[in-house]
Order: structure tokens, then sequence, then C-alpha cells
């Protein structure tokens, strides 16, 4: 955990046009009951995929 987040997963931010593979990975997430969210990591280009909080990782 950094700064009060855990990191799901990451995507590259060069993806196919067209694709959202960060987005649908926390929608699946959500769905789930996570409180999933992208975001901009600018120093790797990457979409990160997050949850924010201790409370959140404890109804996962």
């Amino acid at each position: 955990m950094m700064n009060g987040r855990v990191v799901l997963e990451s995507f590259p931010a060069g993806g196919p046009r067209g694709s959202w593979p960060a987005e649908e990975f926390a929608r699946d997430r959500r769905s789930e009951g996570q409180r999933a969210e992208v975001v901009m990591d600018l120093s790797t280009d990457a979409f990160l995929v997050i949850v924010r909080g201790t409370a959140d990782l404890a109804d996962s």
C-alpha cells in the first residue's frame, strides 16, 4: 500500500485504439464490491486500477 492506495493492476497507456482494459478491469472489480478506480501514473505512462484506503480492502 502506498499513500493509502493499493494497486490492483497496471495497464500500459498505449493500448489498441478503442480498447479500455483498465476501465473494464475496474468495472469488473466494482461489480465484485470493491471501490476500484482508474488513475494515470505519468511517471510510468500507465493506467493503474487502485483501491483507496484499508477500509475498502476489508470488503474484498
